[in-house]
């Protein structure tokens, strides 16, 4: 999918579901908006940013998705404290232009131990890759910094919530096929007690 689908309609007294695929979003039935950005770093920011500047703006911005775990143990669904783009220098941009790009995100959540999620256009299926990563962060995706990046540029309050489908590394891609039904189910239950 490279353009975006909203189902529903903003309310501007409910959260706004974001979640990148449909496979993440079958078994939602919340009676919530939900927006399908596509993969990636570009298609989210790109439909989220245009569906907050198209009309009345939710109360919140909840993305939901899969995440691949970084380091050993991490199960289950997880709500994110920091957010990285593990695929811009922001060092070396910072050297060359006097400028920060992409900084870290904090999202402050009362009682949300500290989780820090890398996203970057990479599907993370190399250990070398993963390793790397599981020195800054805890878990990868595709679309989360986007996402809470745009929303905060529009003054929306933002949560990621990520349920790990892979271990990141060799295999991640076949086990995120195997595994993304069992994430969406676990996505939807973690909604219908949540919001």
């Amino acid at each position: 999918m490279d353009a975006m689908h909203l189902i529903g309609e903003i309310d501007p007294a409910r959260p706004l579901l974001v979640l990148a695929v449909a496979e993440e979003a079958v078994h939602l039935d919340q009676g919530l908006p939900v927006l399908l950005t596509g993969m990636g770093k570009v298609n989210a920011s790109a439909s989220l940013a245009a569906v907050l500047a198209g009309g009345p703006q939710p109360a919140s911005v909840v993305n939901l998705g899969t995440a691949g775990a970084l380091r050993p143990g991490l199960e289950g669904t997880h709500e994110i404290t920091e957010v990285i783009q593990h695929d811009l220098d922001t060092e070396v941009l910072l050297t060359l232009t006097g400028e920060t790009f992409g900084a870290p995100l904090t999202l402050d959540r009362a009682g949300a131990g500290p989780l820090v999620l890398a996203t970057g256009d990479l599907f993370v299926a190399e250990e070398s890759a993963r390793q790397r990563l599981a020195a800054r962060a805890h878990l990868v995706d595709m679309e989360g910094y986007a996402v809470a990046s745009a929303a905060l540029a529009a003054g929306v309050p933002v949560r990621l919530i990520k349920h790990v489908s892979d271990e990141a590394g060799e295999g991640a891609a076949r086990t995120w096929r195997e595994s993304v039904e069992g994430c969406a189910k676990a996505l939807a239950l973690w909604a219908r007690d949540n919001l």
